[in-house]
């Protein structure tokens, strides 16, 4: 898909327009490219089909930028994109991957200090120059390092939601000629970000398949290529590698190639101590092996009931496995509703109906639309009065569709001193409240902690949405005392948020192991801003299954009839 590389250069062209100062033009490129990135369906194909038209029907795409994407679809790059980019010195660019560092700072630190790359402003900083030019502080030269530390962690991984579809991309092409096709390692695990692809494949002809895994057109160099295993370096600089194993082994091998490391070493001491081997190739007894073909007959053969995959972390699974007391874990068919979506309200692509209508498509029984509130400026948060007139657009939509219900909602923004930026008596007009961190995240922990408890001590407030306030490469969690705030939510009977938003994926598995522990309900959302980003619901389910929830543990899996028993609690 050529989609990715579309939305990094549209995205990389808004930013050297920013640089340059250029008022409107940043915005449409960034609506346009998220649009684009979000899309399931291959741009390239949209444009086969129905030429620019079809293009422009794209959320965010008008004439010009569709013309761009027909440039790049047919000649692999945009002229005025190169053009741009000859306008700044080069390596400039990169210092926007720098998290806190915008496009006009970035153009301010080369104008005064030179600075063209990672390795100047590096250097510029741990050499305090940054600190004593105008508009700049100590501070904001420890947030710097503190980004360049993000900066350089985030190249080093890419996200699930980003490595998920080239893989299954993957997958598709070797099915051709293989019997049997899956991806492993960490990417199965449903780890939030991953170092590379795992493939395993079942074939009586694997140098045909290994010849299709090297020829893929996002294949950008070959690392190793033999009778069963290759490896190869993909166009986004991320590697694959692919395996082709003999039946008889496959579910040895996809236990081994799955993981982790450290699962696997507590699976071979189990296996030593019966005298068995395991290795990828099978459990064996001596020379004869006695499982192999499939993971449930490894997993029994040692004793043990079988393992999800999302369970292998050596996190207490094993244990569990061995008493047969693991959870039967929550899955994405156990959904009934999304908690936390945008409408053409505040900052989402489309209208309440439209977003209704792909809840409904999606099997769902009802979807919150919770646009964000007033104080949300940059996100076009909603005055009281723009409240009212979608509380009567809600309804309107619930009289006209059948089989869904829309419920009426808010992403309310946590002030600094924990109030909310809406009076109780709007509060207690919406269905569903959703409180949220949205600015001042470096704040001392007990002080950010005291902050999210008085706002989910509110008794208007159901979920607290993405309680750590982190993004993949740009900002770490915020210091909470998770102890406290789970005692809180605990006490008011307000769900912690799984936001399944690729950069966020925010609870993480450890803390939502924890508050599964502690009785603290959870909500899996995806804090959609159109209708293709409720796909990202599988991404939250998997950080759930990987905090080990159940079906009861997740509050989105209720019927709508128990989901309005629960609001009124």
């Amino acid at each position: 898909m050529k989609n990715p590389e579309i939305a990094s250069i549209f995205f990389k062209m808004a930013d050297i327009l920013e640089m340059q100062n250029v008022q409107w033009k940043p915005v449409a490129y960034r609506k346009a490219a998220r649009a684009i990135g979000e899309l399931s369906e291959d741009v390239e194909e949209i444009y086969k089909k129905g030429g620019l038209k079809a293009l422009k029907e794209i959320p965010g795409v008008g004439i010009n930028i569709a013309n761009k994407i027909a440039e790049f679809i047919e000649n692999g790059k945009v002229r005025e994109y190169e053009k741009l980019k000859k306008s700044i010195p080069a390596g400039l660019s990169s210092l926007l991957e720098v998290p806190g560092l915008g496009p006009k700072k970035a153009m301010l630190l080369y104008k005064k200090l030179k600075i063209k790359n990672v390795q100047d402003l590096e250097k510029a900083a741990l050499e305090h120059r940054i600190s004593k030019l105008p508009l700049f502080r100590e501070k904001t030269e420890e947030n710097i390092l503190k980004g360049l530390d993000i900066y350089k962690k985030g190249r080093e991984r890419v996200l699930l939601a980003y490595a998920m579809p080239i893989a299954e991309e993957i997958k598709t092409a070797l099915e051709k000629k293989a019997e049997r096709v899956e991806i492993a390692g960490s990417l199965r695990r449903m780890r939030d970000t991953v170092k590379d692809i795992d493939i395993l494949a079942v074939s009586s002809k694997p140098l045909e398949v290994i010849q299709i895994f090297v020829s893929l057109p996002f294949v950008k160099s070959v690392i190793a290529k033999g009778e069963t295993k290759s490896s190869v370096l993909l166009s986004n600089s991320m590697q694959a590698d692919l395996r082709v194993v003999p039946l008889k082994s496959f579910g040895a091998a996809m236990q081994y190639f799955t993981g982790s490391k450290d699962h696997n070493i507590e699976l071979r001491k189990i296996a030593i101590a019966k005298g068995l081997k395991l290795s990828e190739y099978g459990l064996f007894r001596k020379e004869r092996q006695v499982a192999g073909k499939t993971e449930e007959e490894v997993y029994n053969a040692l004793g043990l009931s079988y393992i999800e995959p999302e369970l292998r972390e050596n996190t207490g699974e094993i244990e569990a496995a061995l008493k047969g007391k693991l959870p039967l874990l929550v899955s994405v068919a156990d959904i009934k509703g999304d908690l936390h979506c945008h409408s053409a309200y505040s900052d989402g692509d489309n209208t309440i109906e439209e977003m209704a209508l792909a809840a409904k498509k999606r099997g769902y029984e009802y979807i919150c639309i919770s646009d964000h509130s007033k104080s949300e400026h940059i996100a076009n948060g909603l005055s009281e009065q723009m409240l009212f007139k979608k509380i009567e657009e809600v309804k309107r939509v619930n009289k006209k569709l059948k089989g869904i219900r829309v419920l009426c909602g808010s992403e309310v923004n946590i002030l600094e001193d924990g109030s909310l930026d809406y009076s109780d008596e709007i509060l207690k007009k919406l269905d569903v409240v959703v409180a949220s961190v949205h600015s001042k995240f470096r704040m001392p922990k007990e002080e950010i902690t005291a902050r999210l408890v008085k706002a989910i001590s509110n008794p208007y407030v159901h979920i607290l949405g993405h309680p750590t306030s982190r993004h993949f490469g740009k900002r770490e969690e915020m210091g909470i005392d998770m102890e406290a705030l789970m005692n809180a939510a605990k006490k008011y009977n307000v769900a912690l948020e799984i936001n399944s938003a690729p950069a966020r994926m925010d609870l993480r598995d450890a803390y939502v192991k924890k508050a599964v522990e502690k009785g603290v309900k959870i909500s899996v959302n995806t804090d959609a801003h159109s209708t293709d980003e409720l796909k990202f619901m599988e991404y939250g389910i998997g950080v759930a299954r990987r905090g080990w929830c159940s079906k009861n543990d997740v509050i989105n899996t209720y019927s709508l009839k128990e989901f309005m028993k629960f609001l009124k609690k």
